[in-house]
């Protein structure tokens, strides 16, 4: 297994001496994969790390969903549920690094499909890889529980809410529109400020606390409050808590193109994103779990503040402590949710570099300014803004969307994985980073994993199941599966061929070479010149 992630003459900095001079191993490479370098290549591997660390943040994932997990499985649930999803979840990026370290453009997963899956259903797959998820608005709900603890009296409606959101939107829609280089420092100051909160909430919180829980509580007290007879499925609930924080780290792989010496800074900032958060996460659960003083009032009781993590900072280190934790918390959650908008707005690019967009024309369009592709960044916001609307309407529903959300995310790792480790075995030429001969084991197990997870996200999380808490995320996954696949074959496969490759001015379609192995494209090996 090929561990390395710089290389000793700094491949990125070098000019290839192959007639190409003033041309970076990274331009080269890109170009080789069929695209010129527009965006900026200006941030480290650290920021690339950052950013991916900041999309599936401990304190911005488990701090509003710590409470119903509790109740689900106990202490023991919640800590080793953790600890299972993060040895899994580490294989799955390891499966992903080994592609995105052989592939590393903007595109990310869509773009690794493209090279990986057969020529003839390669448009098909492409177009069912290709948001904002509910970061945002879990933000805006964590402040109005925030003012509802320390003000009762103030009215925090879904009203309330949406226009807390929205200003969170437009904030984060301005971060994203300045220099990617700036960006990067911004996420580096994210991840300082998400360690710091958790070294500063474990610490503080066991030397004040007092009574601590016992360690019987923590490690192996076990506890069945999801309303299901089964203990295991009611541990199954916390696995699925757990791996809905832990993901979003493909966002390394999004900034693969303004990453320098991109065939090991992406990669390295896929793994360390979900090795550092699989860590701290552990010893954040272990030291809540040691803080919580009274589990029948602070987790089971109604009466208890929402998300009872509150309850639990307050009882046991006052008012004032919780305030500084909760800081750390909202900021997190804010830094994720500017990742998240940084990350998706690179995707957006992509798909309208390559035509797959609507506005495409205008979407993949770089502000002179900042070489940022700023109109993607809000688009991004401004649908998140329209489908956040779906919450003061119907929240069961906005759930849904959410939970769709994820079960794609869980999709889109997997169709790349499958396709490396069966179709694409032989053919596929693994970059600098790669698995070596544990490669196909790591992706079978990624792929097992991957459907297991996807299976769990459309199961019911709440007994009895009623109309209101019935899990409905199959169904708009079903509806927008159907409407995909129907669009793509009355319109889409007429005009939808995958990722254009632009050299030299050019606009190409992939070709069966192309589809093997990365090669600079002549004139004479082109199949087709598409024109706009």
């Amino acid at each position: 297994m090929t561990i390395g992630f710089l290389e000793k003459k700094g491949a990125t900095e070098k000019q290839v001496e192959d007639g190409n001079p003033g041309v970076t191993a990274d331009e080269q490479l890109l170009r080789e994969l069929g695209y010129t370098q527009d965006l900026s290549r200006s941030i480290s591997a650290f920021s690339n790390f950052a950013i991916a660390f900041s999309c599936c943040s401990v304190l911005s994932g488990l701090t509003p969903m710590w409470g119903d997990a509790m109740n689900d499985a106990g202490s023991l649930g919640v800590i080793w549920g953790w600890f299972i999803t993060g040895i899994f979840t580490m294989i799955v990026a390891c499966s992903l690094a080994e592609i995105c370290s052989a592939y590393p453009t903007t595109g990310g997963l869509y773009f690794w499909v493209s090279r990986l899956a057969p020529p003839k259903y390669m448009p098909l797959a492409c177009w069912l890889t290709v948001g904002i998820t509910s970061v945002d608005l879990g933000l805006s709900q964590f402040i109005a529980g925030i003012i509802n603890v320390w003000q009762p009296d103030v009215d925090t409606s879904v009203y309330m809410q949406y226009g807390i959101y929205v200003g969170i939107l437009l904030i984060h829609g301005t971060m994203n529109s300045i220099a990617v280089s700036l960006n990067g420092l911004m996420n580096q100051l994210a991840f300082w400020i998400n360690m710091l909160g958790i070294l500063f909430i474990v610490v503080v919180g066991l030397a004040v606390t007092r009574p601590l829980a016992t360690g019987s509580f923590v490690f192996s007290e076990f506890y069945n409050g999801s309303g299901f007879s089964s203990d295991g499925y009611a541990f199954l609930l916390v696995i699925l808590q757990s791996q809905y924080t832990l993901s979003g780290y493909d966002s390394a792989a999004h900034m693969s193109e303004e990453t320098k010496n991109s065939q090991h800074g992406s990669p390295f900032g896929i793994l360390t994103a979900v090795a550092a958060n699989a860590a701290s996460g552990f010893i954040f659960l272990i030291g809540t779990s040691f803080m919580t003083k009274s589990f029948t009032t602070q987790i089971v009781s109604e009466d208890a503040i929402q998300p009872q993590m509150v309850q639990v900072f307050i009882d046991g280190v006052g008012n004032a402590w919780t305030m500084v934790f909760l800081i750390f918390v909202m900021l997190s959650i804010f830094f994720c949710g500017s990742s998240l908008t940084l990350g998706s707005s690179r995707m957006v690019y992509a798909f309208a570099r390559d035509g797959a967009m609507p506005f495409s024309k205008y979407l993949h369009r770089l502000d002179p300014r900042t070489n940022n592709p700023v109109l993607s960044v809000w688009f991004n916001i401004t649908v998140a803004g329209v489908v956040g609307v779906l919450y003061m309407v119907n929240s069961t529903a906005y759930e849904s969307i959410v939970s769709v959300n994820t079960i794609g995310s869980q999709l889109s790792y997997l169709v790349p994985i499958v396709l490396r480790i069966t179709v694409a075995r032989n053919k596929f030429k693994p970059g600098p980073w790669n698995l070596g001969p544990f490669s196909t084991l790591f992706g079978a197990i990624a792929t097992c994993w991957l459907v297991f997870t996807c299976c769990l996200f459309i199961c019911p999380t709440e007994a009895p199941i009623t109309a209101d808490n019935m899990n409905y995320a199959i169904a708009p996954f079903a509806f927008i599966m159907i409407l995909s696949v129907g669009y793509f074959a009355i319109w889409g496969r007429k005009w939808f061929t995958g990722p254009v490759r632009v050299v030299d001015g050019q606009e190409v379609v992939l070709s069966d070479d192309d589809n093997a192995a990365p090669s600079i494209h002549k004139e004479k090996d082109q199949i087709e010149t598409l024109s706009h």
